[in-house]
């Protein structure tokens, strides 16, 4: 008896062997060739960052079609998911921020395209929570928007009618606080870039490219990996590995990588002498009055264009550590044209630097640092806020359309939230209403306005 224990115990140990080292796809067409119809997919990458480039083409080229995909983004029109796009693979989103690809929006809004936009942190907590069992979870982003409320436009129709449409989300209170019920996700397949893989599936990232990355991986069927280069079993160190091999069944080297960056944003030399557009006059005002609310030691996370200019006016003998969404805490300058890498950017896209202290980490983790209300300062953009501290920024019904982003998660964290933005909206008409008349990005949750014509806090 205990002889055929032990020689099952042998087998057992063979087929584990024999797994593992099956792992090795000899191309991006073949680990994906077996990819049907109408799959759920989880795409890894944040904006251009860290994105499956040459699997998702190896995808187009298959042809696989009525494709339902789960990514914070989707590309740009002609590179990453924007050509699944083009070619009209993907038959919907579920995304946290369309951001600057325009053929996203057009097809959204034209009818083409079903599309569930999804508060970023809830999307990660959705993700990593499917790859952890967990079925479902309450939090408190959302609360008091579309995300509680249902009737977000998921698909219209050719007339701009929206035909599908957002269900409302069950509530709970918790001490005190309404939370939202979140379901968790999975899928089918997952496409995933890493930097460095052993044949057995342990991956390592590269600095910001880590991203959504490692949770997509937990919480599909099977996981493909594309990467850079592939190692032996113990060449990498296990103190170094960031995703274990269990998550991993497929992994191809890629035979290139273009590595398109989103928004090359370079250090430039200061030059007193060149004249200033009135607009960048105004945007160095709001961001000038913006530093003063920093105070030393703060953690603070800052929004796309004129918040991001606030770290540049510190007071003096003021510190501060700046959180990225993207998995970034300790947000450096930007680089020189020397310095610049692909794989270090903020949330905007944009080419950053490390700073001594600087730290790397998950989508996933990022969020959890801002919903367990870690992040002390936030800072954002508007297009209308109401007198009882309501936000609107990411979105025009039928006409345009962002995505939340992160700022739900950030107005929902219990952060201070301060919004800079022109008084005025092009068109002339007030952004400081009674009431927001555009889709809410959270509820009661701004302290403080800075125009160009008042700073008003709410007390």
């Amino acid at each position: 008896m205990l002889r055929n224990i032990a020689q099952k115990s042998k087998r057992r140990t063979k087929l584990r062997l024999n797994r593992s080292f099956n792992k090795i796809y000899p191309s991006a067409t073949d680990a994906v060739k077996d990819i049907p119809n109408g799959s759920k997919l989880l795409v890894g990458g944040f904006g251009l960052c860290g994105i499956p480039e040459n699997l998702i083409s190896a995808l187009r080229e298959k042809g696989s079609k009525d494709l339902v995909v789960v990514s914070n983004n989707c590309g740009v029109d002609d590179f990453g998911l924007g050509i699944l796009l083009q070619n009209k693979q993907i038959k919907r989103m579920i995304s946290s921020y369309v951001g600057e690809n325009a053929e996203f929006e057009r097809q959204y809004i034209s009818g083409e395209l079903e599309v569930e936009l999804t508060p970023q942190g809830s999307l990660a907590e959705r993700i990593r929570a499917g790859g952890a069992g967990i079925p479902a979870f309450y939090t408190a982003t959302g609360v008091g928007t579309y995300v509680e409320e249902g009737g977000m436009p998921i698909k219209h129709d050719s007339d701009g009618n929206v035909i599908i449409e957002s269900d409302p989300r069950p509530s709970s209170v918790f001490n005190g606080r309404k939370y939202v019920l979140e379901e968790s996700i999975t899928g089918d397949f997952a496409l995933i870039k890493a930097y460095k893989a052993d044949t057995n599936g342990n991956l390592i990232f590269r600095k910001t490219a880590q991203n959504f990355n490692s949770p997509m991986a937990t919480a599909s069927k099977v996981t493909i990996a594309e990467v850079e280069e592939i190692v032996e079993p113990g060449q990498l160190g296990p103190d170094e590995i960031h995703l274990p091999g269990i998550y991993v069944q497929r992994i191809v080297k890629g035979p290139s990588f273009e590595k398109r960056i989103e928004k090359r944003t370079i250090k430039t030399e200061k030059n007193v002498s060149s004249e200033k557009k009135p607009s960048q006059i105004l945007r160095e005002k709001l961001a000038k009055r913006a530093a003063l609310e920093f105070s030393d030691g703060m953690y603070c996370n800052l929004g796309i264009g004129i918040p991001t200019l606030a770290s540049n006016y510190l007071p003096e003998g003021i510190s501060i550590e700046l959180q990225s969404e993207n998995g970034l805490l300790g947000m450096g300058p930007y680089p020189t044209e020397q310095e610049i890498d692909a794989d270090l950017i903020n949330a905007g896209k944009e080419t950053v630097t490390f700073i001594p202290g600087s730290s790397i980490f998950s989508s996933s983790d990022s969020f959890a640092m801002i919903r367990g209300g870690h992040v002390d300062l936030t800072i954002l953009g508007a297009m209308q806020v109401s007198e009882k501290g309501d936000l609107a920024n990411f979105m025009i019904p039928k006409k345009m359309v962002k995505g939340p982003g992160g700022a739900m998660d950030l107005t929902a964290s219990g952060s201070k939230v301060i919004i800079t933005m022109e008084h005025c909206a092009k068109n002339g008409s007030h952004k400081i209403l009674p009431e927001c008349t555009l889709p809410k990005t959270g509820t009661g949750c701004v302290d403080m306005i800075i125009t160009e014509l008042v700073s008003i806090k709410y007390t």
